[in-house]
């Protein structure tokens, strides 16, 4: 993980053939600025890397996905492996 600018760029390993979102836009990542309050986030597939942002988080310090008892989500690689849910804020 990586923060600058507002967004944060995650980086993968295992991709396969590289990152797929299936049925639409990426869904399933919240995100938390320096007060640890998570919101939903907007998550975008660029090459081998997905970058994670939201309206009001200026300053991002973690990333969440598929952080929910019944998470709703769809990152693939193009293998068809799900990425596994994770989060950044590990104490």
């Amino acid at each position: 993980m990586k923060a600058a600018g507002g967004k944060v760029v995650i980086s993968f390993g295992h991709i396969g053939g590289g990152l797929v979102a299936k049925d639409g836009d990426l869904k399933g990542f919240t995100i938390a600025g320096v007060d640890g309050k998570f919101v939903p986030a907007k998550a975008v597939i660029e090459g081998d890397k997905v970058v994670v942002s939201a309206e009001g988080v200026a300053d991002p310090k973690a990333v969440r996905y598929g952080w929910e008892n019944v998470p709703d989500v769809n990152l693939f690689n193009k293998d068809g492996l799900p990425a596994s849910p994770f989060r950044t804020d590990l104490p």
